[in-house]
Parts: C-alpha cells; structure tokens; sequence
C-alpha cells in the first residue's frame, strides 16, 4: 500500500462515514438543519480524505505496474510517460499531505487576514502593499476568493491598514502559519541615498466563525463610529457614511468594514470580525495560562518576528519558527508560501506530538 504519510485511520474513517450516512437516512433527519447541515458537511469532508487517499492509491498502483513494463521493455515514450505521470503524483500527494496537516478546530473555516505596517512611515507602509500582494497571489493560485474588508491608504505609498476575508476549503488552516511579525530588509526605494532600510508589518489571521460559535459582546461595551468608504487608488467612493469602525472599549480592539454598500451591513459584517478577534484573545489567554501551569516558554505569534524577508546584501527569506528558508525571494513574493505553511504545519505537528 502507498504510504501517503496520513494521520488518519482509513478504516476508522470509512467507518465514521457510514454510520453518519445512516443518521441521514433517519425519519426526522431534516428535524433540526442546522444539526443537519453540520452533519452533512462533516461527512463530506470524511469522503474527501477517503476519497483522495483511493484516488492517489490508485495512481501509485498504476506507476508501478508501468515500471515493471519499463523494466521488460525499455520504450522510450513508455519512459517519458512514467516521468510525467510520476510528476503529476508527487505534486497531488504533497498537496493531499499538507491537508491532512489540517486537525485543528477552525481550519476548514475562512479566513479573516489583517495587515498592520509597523513603524517607519513609507517605509513600512509600502512593506504592507508587499505582503498584500503577496497574499491576492497566494490566494488567487489556490482560486480562493478575496474581499476586501476594510482599505486605508498610507500616506505616500503602500496601506495604512487593511483587512481581508480570503473564502475557501481550509483557508484559516493554511494561512494561520501567517499570523506575526514580518521583517523586510532592501535598499529603499524612498532613499535618494540608497540606504539599506529594515521594515516590519503585523500580520494577524482568525477565523470566520460560524453562526454556531456563541460569543457575548455587551452594547454597552461598544463604541461606534461611521464614516464615508474608499477603496484602493480611490475606488467605490461612497458619498454616504456607509463604512463602520467598532471599538470594542475592554479591550481595545477596533475593527472596520467598508466592504459592503450599506451601513447595517457593514455593522454586521464588522461585528462578525470582532467575534472572531474577541475568540482568537481567548483562545491566546487559555494557551498562556496552560502553557503557565506546564512550566513552558509560550511564542506567542502576535508580536512576535516569525520571517525575515532579505533582498539586499543576499536574497533570502527565513522562517525563524521552523528555520526553513528559500534564496527565491521573488517567488516567495508572487504567492508561492506552501513551502513555509508545509513547514509550518509540520513544525506544530511536532509540539502537538513530541517523541
């Protein structure tokens, strides 16, 4: 049997598939949707795994029978098509690896993805655009959909601050690896002295939870402001003061949302962001009061320096979590992070289930 490297048991999984099927040819199945839904799209993502592991399976099965052919008849085309074939596999079973990586809580969930440019004025703010770009391509590679939340424009050049919805299958799971401190060293382009600058920008990722995700937000707790929307380069200019920004006063938190062309629906949408914002502290405190308790040093992501990205004196970019680097710094900037999320993912793995 091919061995994919999965951290399931196919037979336990199949298993699983067959006793939700028949919940779901129950009288009164339909009773409760939303417990219905939940069920089904659970079960669905159970038949994707089983269904890729039987397909990559299946592929691995036919190569080997073409290698036997190759090794009674060496026929060059036969040989070239054992290249390609093999090509093809390797880059379905990387992808089905990295997915599998994907067992925790909100990983099949969207996205929700803020960028924050550090100090530094252009500097930083250009640094922002960088990382903003990098991210449509990343997305746009994998056809996940990206909204634009909120959009403020730096001064000169580059954001201020923006904030993303990226939708699509296990979206939070791939791009929780982003969450921190980005760190970008270059020969400034601001700089008539050509002056080597360091940059830095936050990045933050949550999840797009659920309806069935509870979380309290007193009104009174609540300070909120309106005012008029503009995208990027000054498009969707609304004359009415559509956008909505909320602080949440306990705790600080502010979030915006001028996606959406009226102001109750912005409301609604900014609301949904501080639930998510308002878990992501929770679940961040539970972590460091566990890590307290187990006597452990807690990195947390936020505020902390997780990638350097250098273009001058070398090329390079460096995680310092998983300590896996590329000198393909421009690749890295045109979307291509699967290397860094793999490494990532299998870094977590490994405190998940130290030897």
């Amino acid at each position: 049997m091919l061995a994919l490297g999965g951290h399931f048991d196919f037979d336990a999984l199949s298993e699983s598939i067959e006793i939700n099927e028949s919940k779901m040819a129950e009288p009164g199945f339909w009773d409760n949707q939303e417990i219905a839904q939940k069920l089904i799209d659970e079960t669905n993502q159970m038949k994707t795994k089983v269904d890729s592991y039987t397909h990559l399976k299946n592929e691995s099965d036919e190569l080997s029978v073409m290698l036997e052919l190759i090794a009674e008849d060496d026929d060059p085309d036969m040989i070239s098509e054992y290249a390609d074939a093999q090509s093809k596999l390797s880059k379905e079973l990387d992808k089905y690896q990295l997915q599998l990586l994907l067992n925790e809580k909100y990983d099949h969930n969207n996205a929700i993805l803020e960028i924050h440019p550090g100090a530094g004025g252009t500097e930083s703010q250009d640094w922002g655009s960088m990382l903003l770009r990098m991210y449509n391509r990343w997305a746009e590679a994998h056809r996940f959909r990206v909204e634009v939340l909120d959009y403020q424009a730096g001064d000169v050049a580059g954001i201020s601050s923006v904030s993303l919805l990226i939708s699509g299958p296990d979206a939070y799971g791939y791009l929780r690896s982003e969450k921190g401190v980005h760190r970008l060293v270059r020969i400034s382009p601001f700089d008539s002295a050509a002056r080597r600058h360091t940059s830095f920008a936050s990045v933050d990722v949550m999840p797009e939870l659920n309806d069935d995700v509870e979380i309290e937000i007193n009104q009174d707790d609540l300070r909120v402001d309106v005012y008029r929307s503009s995208g990027a380069g000054g498009q969707h200019i609304n004359k009415t003061s559509s956008a909505v920004r909320i602080t949440h006063l306990p705790t600080g938190i502010v979030v915006a949302s001028q996606a959406q062309r009226s102001q109750l629906q912005n409301r609604e949408t900014a609301m949904n962001m501080l639930k998510s914002k308002l878990y992501e502290l929770e679940e961040q405190k539970k972590a460091e009061e566990k890590a307290k308790i187990e006597g452990e040093q807690l990195e947390i992501g936020w505020g902390s320096q997780i990638r350097s990205y250098v273009f001058h004196p070398y090329s390079m970019v460096k995680d310092h979590r998983t300590n896996y680097e590329t000198a393909n710094t421009s690749a890295v900037m045109d979307g291509d992070l699967d290397p860094f999320i793999n490494a990532y993912l299998q870094w977590k793995l490994a405190q998940q289930n130290p030897d």
